[in-house]
Formats: structure tokens, C-alpha cells, sequence
């Protein structure tokens, strides 16, 4: 009787397990997801049960808690009602016919507007995005807001810390925000912390993954955007992280790599939408509601002749902003596309979005590193190369020991998007990022420059040298893809 129990037993607990696989494979996994992804969770919850289901009751979700949700539908009311006077802008002399439609795309996901009369330019090496900030810094009178997914105090950095600190001291109001994640595997994290704390900036952690203070998400979501406003008058975005190129690491020092990243200086009214993405994180972190610095803006500051406008995505919004602005771009391009991204692993939209723009007639370029930091990323890149290539997409290998890590675009001769956001699963859903579309010829100038200088030390990839890669970078490149897809 007592062997008969005990069967009984292991078979309900079998039956159990087995219904609880099925359920979160079939029923929970697919759930608002595509195709592609969902299929993955399939497949590893199946082959690997124990470790999948417990990687997706950890990261299973790619929102953030409904109450860092609900802070952003409440702030992007906000914008939308602060900005509702403002007016689409219309076709304008020297102005693509198509750009007011990405523009109504970019305002009903992300409520910024695109906005008249700025004026921006690129920093293109670390010595004068460095120096750009610490003069913004030094130059602030009531307050500065400076947010970055890592920031580090080390001794290439130490210039823009002792403008802080002096900041401080005259009365100017400095709040900061830095990643929790994304700065605390760095050496100077814990001397940044107590440096900022030592001369009284008001600092947050962004995303911090504290469980036992209460504050915990999906720890792989990351606040990637990367930021500074001064006074509301000056503001810089881009893919610079504020630390030494070479990621303070010993290794990095010894092979010689340095991270090679873009900066832009805006100013004119954008920057107060800048502002406003910066009071939007600040409230989700403190519950704190900043006054926006539009309230203090001036007609002074309309100084410039380019269009921006502020794109913000994240897993605090319903939709993929940045996914939707770049297929957008791709498909309304005429002539050229110029594409840099450090982490190239577009979904199955943005991939047929960029091939069909080659396939009609359009140049398109992709620049890539012919090194990467992230394994997975990088080999799972390339599983990509050989769809590109076959469609007319001109590769350019970025030379090592350089990272190449800049994130931007041109579309044609009038419009160029820089900032956060690669193009891969990771910033199209778990990441919050920020994008600045600027429309202007001596802008796009100024891109074209950089790009031309990319394509100049770099070496192109042909279809023929691609296809003699060995089998089992094949192997890597394709099985890599399939992880990728597990969001």
C-alpha cells in the first residue's frame, strides 16, 4: 500500500511539473511577443526545463514594474499637455516631403515635438567631448543635470568630478543620475559614489536592483540613455559613457583598446525636451516632480536653423519607439542610408526594412567594429552579414584596436539621428534609450565627415571573404542569433 502511495505520489508530482512546463511554454511564454522570440523560450524551456524556467521567472518580463510605468504615462501626459500649443511643423523649403510623417510618428510614441530654431554639432573624440562638458559645467550658473548609464571617477575623468565639485560650492544645484548595473562593475564606482556624496550633489542610482531596500525589477533592464543639461540652455547626447576609453581595464590597456564614440552639443529649444526626459527619470527614481526648464525658456535661445526633435524609448512605454523611428527611416530613404551601431542585431522588421531599401535602389552602409566587446552580440551580428551583403549592403569593418561604439544615422542629405540606442532586441525592448533627430544640411555635413572618415580607415566586407569563414564561426555566429531572440 505504502509502495502504491509513494508511486502515486511521484506520478502527481511528475504530472505537476509537466503541466506547469506546458503551460509556461505554450500559454505564458508566447504571450505579446514575436513569433521568433517566443519559439526560443519554447525551445529552452523544452530542452533545458530547471534552467528555463528559471531565467524566465527572472527575465521572462521585459516591462518595468507597473508602477515605473504608470510614472511615465503621467509625465508623458504631462509633455504632451505642456506642448499641445505647439504645432506639427509642416513642409518647409529644404525640408523632406516625408520628415513631418516620421515627426507625428516620433510625438504620438514619445510625446516629444519636433522643434524650430536650434543649433548642434558634433564632438567626435573623447579629448573634446571631455573638455565640451567640463566647460558646460564650469559655465552653469542655477543647475546642472547630468545622467549617464556609466560614470566613473578615474584619473581621465577626474577634470569633469572637480568641475562638479566646484559647481557645488558656487551655489549651482547638481543632480545626477548614473545606472545602477551598468556603472557598479567598474572600478571607481564606489569612489564615485562618495566623491559625489562628499561634495553634495543630489545623486541617484537609476534601475537599481536592491531587494533588500525594496527596489528590485528584471535586473538585466538598463537606463542606457546618456545626458547633460546646463541651465537649460546647453545640452549634450550621444553614446559617450563618462569614463576612460578603455573601460579602466588593465586587459583593454594592454591590447590598446579605446572606445570610439560621438557626441553632439545642442542649443535652442530641443534642450528643454532633453531636460524633460532627465525630470522624467528623476521622478521615476525620487517620486520627486521637477519644475521643467521650459518654464524658464527665453527667446534668446532660439539660435539656430536645424529642426530636432528628443526620441525616448524604454520598457516604460507600450510600443518600441526607436524600432518604429528607425524602420520608418529606412523605408522613407531616396538615396543613401549611412548606418553605425556598435551591437547590429536587428528583429525581422528593421532587417527586411534595410534590405528593401538596398534592393530599390538605395546606398546603404552599415559600419561595424572589426572588434567587439560582447561575445554573444558580436558572433550573433554577423550570423546577419550574409543576408545584408546578398541584398547590396556595403559593410565597412571599423580597424582594432578601436571599439567602435558610436550609434547613429543619415537618411539622404537633410536628416541624421544620434544617441543611445544600437540596433538590436536589447535597446529595442529592455533598455531605455534617447535618440535626437536633427534635420538640417550643415548637421548632416557634419555626420557625413564622420562617416567619411570611418569609411576611409576602414575595410570593407565583400560576399566573397565573408563566405570563407570556417565552420565553426558559422556555428558560433548562428546559434548566437538563436540566443539573441530570448527577450
Amino acid at each position: 500500500m505504502e509502495e502504491t502511495w509513494d508511486q502515486l505520489t511521484g506520478a502527481g508530482v511528475v504530472t505537476g511539473v509537466v503541466t506547469v512546463l506546458v503551460v509556461v511554454a505554450l500559454l505564458v511564454a508566447p504571450r505579446n511577443r514575436r513569433p521568433s522570440s517566443a519559439l526560443a523560450w519554447i525551445l529552452l524551456i523544452g530542452f533545458v526545463p530547471v534552467v528555463g524556467l528559471v531565467l524566465f521567472a527572472l527575465i521572462g518580463s521585459p516591462k518595468l514594474p507597473r508602477g515605473r510605468r504608470e510614472k511615465q504615462q503621467s509625465m508623458t501626459a504631462l509633455i504632451t499637455e505642456r506642448s499641445r500649443d505647439l504645432e506639427d511643423v509642416g513642409p518647409e523649403p529644404g525640408m523632406p516631403a516625408w520628415l513631418p510623417s516620421v515627426a507625428r510618428l516620433n510625438r504620438a510614441v514619445g510625446a516629444m515635438p519636433l522643434l524650430e530654431d536650434n543649433d548642434a554639432h558634433l564632438l567626435t573624440t573623447f579629448e573634446e567631448q571631455l573638455d565640451a562638458l567640463v566647460a558646460a559645467v564650469r559655465g552653469a550658473r542655477r543647475y546642472l543635470h547630468v545622467e549617464f548609464y556609466i560614470l566613473s571617477l578615474d584619473t581621465t575623468t577626474a577634470p569633469f568630478f572637480e568641475a562638479l565639485d566646484d559647481a557645488v560650492q558656487r551655489g549651482v544645484t547638481v543632480r545626477v543620475l548614473m545606472d545602477h548595473m551598468g556603472s557598479r562593475k567598474y572600478p571607481g564606482y564606489r569612489r564615485t559614489r562618495k566623491e559625489l556624496t562628499r561634495m553634495g550633489a543630489d545623486w541617484r542610482l537609476m534601475l537599481p536592483v536592491q531587494p533588500y531596500r525594496g527596489r528590485y525589477q528584471r535586473p538585466d533592464l538598463r537606463n542606457h540613455r546618456k545626458l547633460l543639461v546646463a541651465d537649460g540652455e546647453v545640452g549634450f547626447v550621444g553614446s559617450l559613457n563618462l569614463i576612460d576609453p578603455s573601460y579602466d581595464s588593465r586587459s583593454n590597456r594592454r591590447r590598446g583598446l579605446r572606445w570610439q564614440d560621438l557626441l553632439a552639443e545642442i542649443r535652442g529649444p530641443v534642450v528643454h525636451a532633453i531636460d524633460a526626459l532627465f525630470v522624467t527619470d528623476w521622478y521615476s527614481e525620487t517620486d520627486v516632480l521637477l519644475t521643467s526648464s521650459q518654464e524658464q525658456a527665453t527667446a534668446e535661445q532660439h539660435q539656430g536653423a536645424l529642426l530636432a526633435q528628443v526620441s525616448p524609448s524604454g520598457p516604460a512605454f507600450p510600443t518600441e519607439n526607436n524600432l518604429a523611428l528607425f524602420n520608418s527611416l529606412m523605408y522613407h530613404a531616396e538615396r543613401r542610408i549611412s548606418i553605425t551601431s556598435p551591437y547590429f542585431v536587428p528583429d525581422e522588421s528593421l532587417l527586411a526594412a534595410i534590405t528593401t531599401a538596398a534592393r530599390r535602389g538605395v546606398d546603404v552602409e552599415l559600419f561595424v567594429g572589426e572588434i567587439g566587446d560582447q561575445f554573444f552580440v558580436f558572433h550573433a551580428q554577423h550570423s546577419y552579414y550574409e543576408e545584408l551583403l546578398a541584398a547590396g549592403v556595403r559593410i565597412y569593418l571599423y580597424p582594432r584596436p578601436a571599439i567602435l561604439h558610436a550609434k547613429h544615422i543619415s537618411v539622404d542629405d537633410d536628416v541624421a539621428v544620434v544617441g543611445s540606442s544600437n540596433m538590436d532586441i536589447r535597446s529595442f525592448q529592455l533598455d531605455l534609450e534617447l535618440m535626437l533627430m536633427v534635420c538640417g544640411r550643415t548637421f548632416v555635413d557634419e555626420m557625413r565627415a564622420v562617416e567619411d572618415e570611418y569609411r576611409r580607415v576602414s575595410r570593407e566586407l565583400t560576399p566573397a571573404s565573408w563566405s570563407r569563414r570556417g565552420v565553426l564561426h558559422r556555428t558560433v555566429d548562428d546559434f548566437t542569433r538563436l540566443t539573441s531572440a530570448v527577450q
